[in-house]
This record gives structure tokens, sequence and C-alpha cells, in this order.
């Protein structure tokens, strides 16, 4: 069946960088546009940022703009989240998700999901 599996993550000081990974396989890899959403402890999953299958367009949460950066590999069937700036808030699960066609910021709208990997930033 279609697994995505991130890796990445880690303990991290504040002010810091980590680059995410998704590796997906038993997928059209480049049929499906792939998000990053994030859950921190008590709070709501939320949407982090998404891509489109071919990587032509990228869309943002407004928290992310500026320090994440979101790009994908589809020869590698691979996309990478990129974070500069760690912040102590931006501790969380993060997980990659994978649908077909447009991407979108409604986690429900996400056929596929990763297990998650944790980031936890240091202050």
């Amino acid at each position: 069946q279609v697994q995505l599996v991130e890796s990445g993550g880690g303990l991290v000081q504040a002010g810091g960088s980590l680059r995410l990974s998704c590796a997906a396989s038993k997928l059209t890899f480049s049929s499906v546009a792939t998000g990053w959403f994030r859950q921190a402890p008590g709070k709501e999953r939320e949407f982090v940022a998404a891509i489109s299958p071919i990587g032509g367009s990228t869309d943002y949460a407004d928290s992310a703009k500026g320090r994440f950066t979101i790009s994908r590999d589809n020869a590698k069937n691979t996309v990478y989240l990129q974070i500069n700036s760690l912040k102590p808030e931006d501790t969380a699960v993060y997980y990659c998700a994978a649908r077909w066609g447009l991407y979108s910021r409604a986690g429900n709208e996400y056929a596929y999901w990763g297990q998650g990997t944790q980031v936890t930033v240091s202050s």
C-alpha cells in the first residue's frame, strides 16, 4: 500500500535549522500534491505548507512564510520542508500528506499520511 515516511526531526536550539523529508512509495508521486501539517501538544493539527504535483506552485500558512520552504524531488519520490530560524513555538509533530490533484490547506482532503516526525525546539 501507499506509504509516506517522514524523517529529519529532532531536538534543536532556537535559531537553528532542520530539513524534514518525506519519502513516498507505491505512489505515482508526480501526480499528487503534497502538504506538511503539524500538531503541537494540546493543539489541533494545522496546515504548514503545500506544493503542487510538479512543484511549480506552493502555498504557506502565514506562520510559515519567510522561514519555511517546501520543495520536492519527484525523481526521488520525496518532498522536503526546510525550516530556518526555528522557534520554540515550532515544536510539534510534523506530518506529510498527499492527495491527487491540486494542493489544499484542508487536512481532510488528503488521502495519504505519514506517521509524523517530532520537532522539538529548545529556548
